[in-house]
């Protein structure tokens, strides 16, 4: 079973930045597409950002080319947030399945088998 622990969450005020962690256990291997979810009080979970096994990324279009996400190997990713804006604050999980893509029609897919706990993510204005 593939477990996932997110950190480096915390607050910040507007204009900061955080890197989120993600470390897995498990069986899991370079195949894997890898992913970041927010879910912000009252509203749905949705894709931040994902990294296929190709190293293929894709962004929401809210990310504007502040975050970045980034593997060390296939058990440890990282979601890197400059010019944090109050909008961004909310949980924020990571995701991983045995996918060649998790991008379908332009949209990060949301039926990830295996996720995280979340980190807390608080933007101060």
């Amino acid at each position: 079973q593939v477990q996932l622990v997110e950190s480096g969450g915390g607050s910040v005020q507007t204009g900061g930045s955080l890197r989120l962690s993600c470390a897995a256990s498990g069986p899991i291997d370079n195949s894997f597409a890898l992913a970041w979810f927010r879910q912000a009080p009252g509203k749905e979970r949705e894709g931040v950002a994902s990294i296929d096994s190709r190293g293929t990324t894709h962004y929401a279009d809210f990310v504007k080319g502040r975050f970045a996400i980034s593997k060390d190997n296939a058990k440890n990713w990282h979601l890197t947030m400059n010019s944090l804006e109050p909008e961004d604050t909310a949980m924020y999980y990571c995701a991983t399945d045995s996918w060649v893509t998790p991008v379908v029609r332009g949209k990060i897919r949301t039926d990830f088998a295996f996720w995280g706990q979340g980190t807390q993510v608080t933007v101060s204005s």
